[in-house]
């Protein structure tokens, strides 16, 4: 973090563009890091950036299964259904991981379990191919309770 701190402090943009995370929130949140996510968010780092492998730091701390950091994005004002990156959204990228919780947390934050885009088309579909069966039956609840 030292580094980090340091290179914003010299002028470095904190919302730069380039490489394989797209900008330094999103590679910050797929690594876990929640010092330097907050740190590059108080410097202000644009929580909605898109970009990368990932499109967004919301969907690389899905990804990851760090709640945490999803849970801080969100409070930052993060988009739960920005689209974009491998995934498409949040959602997808959490349902593909088997995050339960995260899953959970996204839907209450209201993301849209019918969003199609990303590798495997939508949410239940990354859930499925991956035989996360809990996070499939959450799913359909959650699209049977829509469409009452």
């Amino acid at each position: 973090m030292d580094i980090v701190e340091l290179l914003l402090d010299n002028g470095a943009n904190v919302n730069a563009q380039g490489g394989d995370f797209g900008n330094a929130l999103q590679a910050a949140s797929y690594g876990g890091n929640k010092d330097i996510v907050e740190l590059l968010l108080d410097k202000g780092a644009d929580v909605n950036a898109q970009g990368g492998l990932y499109g967004n730091a919301l969907q690389a701390a899905s990804d990851q299964g760090n709640k945490d950091i999803v849970e801080l994005l969100l409070d930052k004002g993060a988009d739960v259904n920005a689209q974009g990156g491998v995934f498409g959204n949040a959602l997808q990228a959490a349902s593909y991981k088997g995050a339960k919780d995260i899953v959970e947390l996204l839907l209450d934050k209201g993301a849209d379990v019918n969003a199609q885009g990303g590798l495997y088309g939508n949410a239940l579909q990354a859930a499925s191919k991956r035989a996360h069966m809990d996070i499939v039956e959450l799913l359909s609840a959650h699209l049977s309770n829509r469409q009452l």
